[in-house]
């Protein structure tokens, strides 16, 4: 049912809200006192396909949808796989080896001793070891940022939509459309800061341009000035998906082409929210000091995420590493054929691409995940992220600050169930000392109840209980 609200209009509730049937249907209402008859928002997937069907280059595109799950064994998925990268140096590879093969088997005997591969193999052992190590860390690292960008988006909405309170009249309403806009300063500044890992300049995105256009930013004003980003060719986006460096374009071209600054849009974003939290104050709308200073905590923590991702994002693993275990990794590979011949003969091809298989593919693993932000199948999945943080604000301010006395009166509140089943008014009528003593009687039940209580005793227990009441009884016979 509709409840009334602080200004004496009838407010909804979540189970009021009635979904569609069929949301194939656009023009279904989302609820019976929807402004508009539809359901159209932008909701960006996590993997955006190319065309209708689902094709080689829409299934290796990414990040991964975290909501599907795949029935088929790890070993048959192909969906993340770097197979697909792993294709041009595994052909290098055949053809390396079935070289030496054949010189060995026809020409010359190209044997090594296996020593060579024995301390070699421990060599690349410890520097793949290193590789993927540094590159999981800053993975693992990208995602912690993300869901404290998370927590703090939500306490900063919860805190702004309760404890921010609501002039009477034409006041009310001003005070109540500005925190709506702040919240959406909180999702604009996630929706931001995804465009900005990802080297995408401006502000003209679906998801971000009407949330942050009314803003003086210096993105806005070098939306003009920015160049137009082109599609790849097919040949080009083949080379790509299959590693080919040379196809690959650099990510920074679009920002290194403008010719205004761009400014730091996150950032900026963040001044406005600093703003809206001082405007709050000074009309006193906010009294309470400590509420103030969470929400100034909760921006300087904004502020940290930014700083942070920016670290992770800039600071890859020095170039000096990746050319040495790049080689120390080619190097090893094109070593196998010469030491697996003698003893493997023609089964040193198959042999062969297979250890590449193995070693290279680790190396392409941590080259992939170095940059958690970016579009491959396996990075995080930024637009998920900035989806529930931005469902969670909905959540937070689909109804009123809630108020103490409208849901702790409810009929279905039972304070001290399951020892009673009356309600919070029913208690009401009862005496403090009778609710008190309500409360050790359902403590003591619980005491009863519990397993962790409930541990069966054994003989030595049985003897201790025995030899007590033994000492208890002999002092009561003396003084008889």
């Amino acid at each position: 049912m509709a409840s009334m609200s602080t200004d004496g209009s009838r407010t909804l509730k979540p189970g009021t809200i009635e979904i569609p049937a069929s949301r194939a249907s656009s023009d279904a209402p989302m609820s019976p006192r929807s402004w508009r008859h539809r359901t159209a928002t932008y909701n960006p997937p996590s993997r955006q396909h190319t065309a209708a069907s689902l094709d080689a280059e829409d299934y290796f595109a990414g990040p991964r949808d975290m909501a599907k799950h795949s029935k088929w064994p790890f070993f048959m998925r192909m969906h993340g796989s770097v197979l697909p990268k792993m294709i041009l140096p595994l052909i290098v590879v055949t053809l390396w080896s079935t070289l030496i093969t054949c010189l060995c088997q026809f020409v010359y005997e190209l044997k090594v001793n296996n020593l060579l591969l024995t301390v070699l193999g421990f060599v690349v052992g410890m520097a793949i070891s290193f590789r993927t190590s540094s590159a999981y860390e800053r993975y693992n690292e990208g995602r912690k940022y993300w869901s404290q960008l998370l927590l703090v988006g939500q306490n900063f909405s919860r805190t702004v939509w309760v404890h921010v309170a609501e002039r009477e009249g034409e006041l009310g309403k001003e005070d109540l459309l500005a925190k709506i806009s702040a919240l959406n300063l909180v999702v604009a500044f996630s929706r931001s800061l995804l465009h900005r890992l990802r080297f995408e300049p401006g502000i003209d995105y679906p998801d971000l341009k009407s949330r942050v256009q009314y803003l003086e930013t210096f993105a806005k004003a070098a939306e003009a000035e920015i160049p137009v980003l082109k599609k790849s060719g097919k040949a080009k986006a083949v080379g790509e998906s299959l590693g080919v460096t040379f196809a690959e374009s650099n990510p920074r071209k679009r920002i290194k082409r403008t010719k205004k600054p761009l400014g730091n849009l996150p950032l900026e974003i963040l001044s406005h929210l600093s703003s809206y939290v001082e405007y709050v104050n000074q009309n006193e709308t906010l009294k309470n000091g400590l509420y103030h200073n969470q929400l100034i905590t909760s921006i300087v923590a904004f502020n940290d995420v930014l700083v942070g991702v920016d670290r992770v994002l800039n600071t890859p693993l020095p170039v000096a590493y990746s050319i040495a275990i790049s080689q120390i990794t080619w190097v090893y590979v094109m070593m196998l054929p010469f030491q697996l011949w003698d003893d493997l003969r023609w089964v040193t091809i198959p042999g062969s691409i297979f250890a590449a298989y193995i070693i290279l593919g680790i190396a392409a693993i941590g080259t992939e995940v170095e940059n958690p932000f970016g579009e491959d199948v396996n990075d995080l999945p930024l637009h998920d992220f900035c989806q529930e943080l931005e469902a969670d604000i909905d959540y937070i301010m689909s109804n009123p600050r809630p108020q103490v006395a409208e849901f702790f009166r409810n009929t279905l509140n039972k304070p001290l169930n399951p020892l009673s089943e009356k309600s919070f008014d029913s208690w009401m009528g009862r005496t403090k000392q009778d609710i008190r003593d309500a409360l050790m009687t359902k403590t003591k039940a619980d005491m009863r109840i519990r397993s962790s209580f409930s541990v069966a005793r054994n003989e030595e227990d049985v003897d201790e209980k025995h030899h007590g009441q033994l000492q208890h009884s002999q002092p009561q016979q003396q003084d008889h």
